[in-house]
């Protein structure tokens, strides 16, 4: 009760724009969550289109809690990258942390952690990402993004658990056309962004889109004298469309992204909230990540529905280097005061895979909509971690073999590789009973079939007294698998009004942990870890209401969900044998609400408010005293304010302004809660001036440069958020 009367005050104090909503709402109502996505002239907001149920629909009518992002509101709020469509979501946050390719993604109290499966599914032109490593990249030639929340695992498979992340890229024109932007910030830095489309020849259109961004970084490393987080980061995509006949259709579709920064600079702190310590490492070491996919989709229409085959290849590698615990210079680590000797890391991870779906949908203009289909995807995983002695001269980059390196011998190593196949059937049903009343059905079964080998040398298993000793070439297996339901219903009692209401089921398969790490974790006392993490369920109900006037100037929305949620993960580190593990907590309940509104109060200005609630709690664990305590990642509640302002100065010339804060509310990390983040509040900022075909604006992220700590993990370690970037931007198009 008493959280609870605390949201209530939030809401109370934030409320006056949610109120005032809420008391036009009595006459209209909109669709879900929708920071304002551009005009038809200087009017009414133009309607928003998503694909939210695998059909192009108003967001409006979609039965479900969504946030859209169209072309217009990714220029006006300058989102570049995952964090910054995050950063406008009620309900959601990202946590960056360690290196390029960790990042966590928490929907309504449904988490993420190192090396496991992520807790969305990413899926970018109709391909899901195949691992979490994927995520954290720039944003290239971006048409929308779609964030639905809650278990779409009927809809959208595994992973999908917490909720689903949709992108679209712009496609190719009809008429040749192009647009370049170029910048600097105060990294210092520099960044470009181009793309360019237009006819091949008859039935045949390309589009090509790339960025580049070179920054020394922000946040200094006060013992190297320089930058801890210099970024270079190269992104190219490629999209060839024929149309071969009037029925059929041939997409192939091509993507590289190069990074090239550093990882592992952490404070050791008790507090999450100590932002005292400088960074200090005396390693700088390296974070190279490579990405690349390809793409083939076939689609023949008929009368009787549409028929689509979509085979997808992807990689991934990324190797990671840098110092080892406590995080400080040779002579001042713990190590060397106790033993001598410092330490610095390794990690290599390396993985490929195939994917192909087959999937049917029925015509679209039919009160009964159906889509079925098949999907499979193999994958080959190979991770290797380790520790080396810290003599002052540098870091070996180890890959798959241990270093031979005597200026850099090799302490600890551990290395498995994976050899997954999953597959699922699905099937989802649409039923328009009349105008009013709507039917969603989704099932899907999923079956993920996991092989692990360990290839750890037999010098370097962790071989303790009491366990079962571990064996070079030792291959385990395991699968896992689930049906997920999702079933929605949806009624519309007069124009401007969606009320709904559903149950849904998501999954999130399990795996392995590096071979060993269960018995060096049970003689070190720490329970709920072992060699196996089990697949992670969750239940949700949720209802929901959305409103919208007629000529779209008002929107409000709100919605309501609890969630049953068992074996979800959390996070360990083995500082025995340096490895990065994943435990269960055997149930969670989440509950938790949103209430969003947009209105337009005068032509070119929109004002945005959304507000998300989650209360978490762990009902059982293998400890006693954790029972009650706050779920790992979750933050309370998250508040976001926007205004955003266009408005002509001359016949050719407009005005752009635009400001975003976002509160983020108090945030736990561990399952013992051994430490809390208060609350921080950031701001961003948006001005320039635009012309028919050109732009020029300024920009600030974190304007007020708020320090925090982006992470805490058990053991004390604290991960720095970036503080304030700024700069200019100019784009030219044709």
């Amino acid at each position: 009760m008493a959280k609870m009367m605390g949201a209530a005050r939030l809401l109370a104090g934030s409320g006056l724009l949610l109120m005032a909503g809420a008391a036009l709402a009595q006459t209209t109502t909109t669709a879900s969550a929708a920071p304002a996505g551009g005009e038809t002239g200087n009017g009414a907001p133009e309607e928003i289109i998503v694909t939210a149920t695998r059909r192009a629909e108003s967001l409006q009518n979609v039965p479900a809690s969504i946030t859209a992002f169209t072309a217009k509101t990714i220029a006006a709020a300058g989102i570049t990258r995952p964090a910054d469509f995050i950063a406008l979501t009620p309900n959601v946050n990202l946590v960056q942390t360690q290196n390029a390719g960790t990042t966590f993604v928490i929907i309504r109290g449904i988490t993420q952690a190192r090396n496991s499966e992520p807790s969305v599914a990413v899926v970018v032109d109709g391909v899901q990402q195949v691992n979490p490593a994927q995520f954290n990249q720039e944003l290239v030639d971006v048409e929308q993004i779609e964030v639905l929340k809650g278990p779409q695992g009927g809809l959208y498979g595994r992973n999908a658990i917490g909720g689903a992340i949709i992108i679209t890229s712009k496609a190719p024109t009809d008429e040749l056309s192009g647009k370049f932007t170029g910048g600097v910030d105060n990294g210092f830095g520099y960044f470009a962004r181009a793309n360019i489309s237009g006819p091949i020849a008859p039935n045949l259109k390309f589009r090509l889109a790339g960025t580049w961004y070179d920054t020394n970084g922000f946040i200094p490393n006060t013992f190297l004298k320089e930058d801890a987080d210099p970024l270079r980061e190269f992104n190219l995509r490629g999209n060839l469309l024929w149309q071969a006949t009037p029925d059929l259709t041939v997409d192939m579709r091509g993507a590289v992204s190069l990074l090239r920064t550093q990882a592992f600079y952490y404070n050791i702190v008790n507090d999450v909230n100590d932002v005292s310590l400088p960074v200090r490492v005396n390693n700088a070491g390296i974070n190279n990540r490579d990405l690349y996919n390809g793409t083939l989709r076939i689609a023949y229409e008929t009368d009787a529905g549409k028929f689509t085959s979509t085979t997808s290849y992807d990689k991934v590698t990324e190797i990671l280097t840098g110092d080892a615990f406590n995080f400080l210079p040779i002579k001042e680590s713990l190590l060397f005061q106790f033993f001598g000797f410092d330490l610095n890391q390794s990690q290599y991870l390396d993985v490929s895979a195939w994917s192909q779906e087959f999937r049917y949908e029925s015509p679209a203009d039919k009160p009964l909509q159906v889509i079925a289909g098949a999907y499979g995807i193999a994958t080959k995983r190979y991770i290797s971690t380790g520790n080396l002695v810290d003599t002052g001269n540098g870091v070996t980059a180890i890959y798959r073999t241990p270093s031979t390196n005597p200026l850099n011998p090799q302490a600890t190593f551990l290395a498995d590789s994976q050899s997954n196949f999953a597959w699922a059937l699905f099937g989802n049903a649409i039923w328009k009973v009349n105008d009013q009343l709507r039917v969603d059905a989704s099932l899907r079964y999923d079956k993920d079939r996991r092989e692990n080998t360990t290839l750890t040398p037999t010098a370097f298993l962790p071989n303790v007294p009491g366990f079962p000793p571990g064996k070079t070439g030792e291959v385990r297996k395991k699968t896992f698998d689930a049906w997920q339901p999702k079933l929605t219903l949806t009624w519309k009692p007069m124009d401007g009004v969606t009320l709904f209401g559903g149950w849904s089921r998501g999954f999130r398969s399990g795996g392995f942990n590096q071979t060993g790490v269960g018995a060096v974790a049970a003689s070190n006392g720490i329970v709920g870890v072992n060699d196996i993490y089990e697949a992670e369920t969750a239940e949700t109900f949720e209802v929901g209401l959305k409103t919208q006037t007629s000529d779209r100037s008002l929107t409000f929305n709100a919605s309501a969900f609890t969630t049953k949620s068992e074996n979800s993960y959390f996070f360990v580190f083995l500082a025995a044998n340096s490895t990065q593990n994943l435990g269960n907590v055997p149930e969670v309940r989440l509950k938790g609400f949103e209430v969003d509104a947009t209105w337009r109060p005068l032509p070119g200005l929109d004002l945005i408010a959304g507000f998300g609630y989650t209360d978490s709690e762990i009902k059982k664990f293998a400890t006693k005293s954790v029972v009650g305590n706050e779920a790992p990642l979750i933050s309370r509640y998250t508040l976001n304010l926007t205004g955003n302002y266009r408005r002509p100065l001359t016949d050719t010339l407009d005005l752009t302004a635009r400001v975003d804060y976002r509160r983020t509310g108090r945030t736990w990390f561990d399952v013992d809660n051994s430490t809390s983040r208060d609350p921080i509040d950031l701001v961003d900022t948006r001005l320039g001036i635009a012309g028919r075909n050109w732009t020029l604006t300024g920009f600030a992220q974190n304007l007020f440069d708020i320090k925090y700590n982006a992470e805490f993990s058990p053991g004390g370690f604290v991960f720095k958020a970036r503080p304030r970037r700024y700069g200019v931007e100019a784009s030219y198009s044709f």
